[in-house]
């Protein structure tokens, strides 16, 4: 085979990278846009999608992309797929080193990755890029895979030029110290709590996932979140701030599991993560710390 090179996405590649998509995850990808050529070739020219390919003459071999929400700091290494026929030349992790300098020049802060956990591939790449695995979405998207569980997923963060995004310097619950103290010890902290944008509560739904946002938890929240149906997946994001451990007891005496961390998109700060309604499963995570949340939380799963 020639030598592969990586290129700058051209909109004639759009029909050759659905066509990428579809020969690996046929129709089962959970990102609808790869499916249509024309919303491939719009995203790149609305500046949602900043990509690059992988090609021996005309012939593409793989893909990924930048993805950045308009007006956000932090972009997303995503879309990321190779043809089995080169996989082992590390193409994945190339086109992934060169899209995060890359996001110097967008002037991004930081980047986020979304590493499945229905195989290793993606985590030990996310590994080998520099990301550090700070937060565990259960149950997140349909599986890309076929299979009949939803595809629970690890975010990744890794920080661009050094910006900072330091943790609230608190005294951590015993439950999660070692894991969070990790975190502390490589993003550092803070004494003061991130600033927070957008409405203190916001209630969307996804993929058959529940998506609450949270400033901050009360009692009366507290109580109208325990009545929300059982059958339900539920995710809640919470400012990570003072009166976290507080949070994490009361969200757990109602069944919601604390699996990690998240980059808050809309400022500086982090996002607690909790879970409830997620399926019982056994996962092989790459790192240790997100199999200890994952094993953690398993207690609480439905069967």
């Amino acid at each position: 085979m020639d030598e592969v090179t990586l290129r700058s996405y051209r909109p004639s590649d759009a029909t050759a990278v659905s066509r990428l998509f579809r020969s690996i995850y046929a129709d089962h990808y959970v990102q609808p846009h790869v499916y249509l050529p024309l919303m491939i070739n719009q995203n790149h020219c609305d500046g949602r999608w900043h990509s690059l390919v992988a090609v021996t003459g005309s012939t593409l071999h793989g893909h990924a992309t930048l993805f950045r929400n308009k007006g956000s700091h932090i972009a997303e290494l995503a879309l990321t797929v190779v043809h089995p026929a080169t996989r082992g030349q590390n193409i994945a992790t190339q086109l992934g080193r060169q899209l995060l300098i890359h996001a110097q020049a967008l002037s991004c802060r930081g980047v986020t990755i979304k590493q499945v956990t229905q195989h290793l591939y993606s985590q030990r790449m996310a590994d080998r890029l520099g990301f550090v695995s700070t937060g565990l979405m259960l149950d997140y998207v349909p599986s890309p895979f076929g299979e009949p569980l939803p595809e629970s997923i690890v975010i990744g963060y890794t920080a661009i030029d050094s910006y900072p995004r330091p943790l609230p310097a608190l005294e951590w619950p015993e439950s999660c110290h070692s894991f969070m103290q990790h975190l502390c010890n490589v993003f550092g902290t803070q004494e003061k709590d991130s600033r927070w944008t957008g409405p203190a509560l916001a209630f969307e739904q996804h993929e058959g996932r529940h998506d609450v946002y949270l400033k901050k938890l009360d009692n009366r929240l507290l109580r109208q979140l325990q009545r929300l149906p059982r059958h339900w997946t539920v995710a809640i994001r919470l400012r990570l701030a003072n009166g976290f451990a507080s949070a994490l007891n009361k969200l757990a005496s109602i069944g919601f599991a604390f699996t990690g961390i998240a980059p808050d998109e809309g400022g500086d700060g982090w996002l607690a993560l909790f879970h409830r309604g997620y399926r019982r499963r056994a996962l092989t995570l790459h790192c240790p710390y997100m199999q200890r949340l994952h094993d953690q939380a398993q207690s609480s799963a439905i069967e």
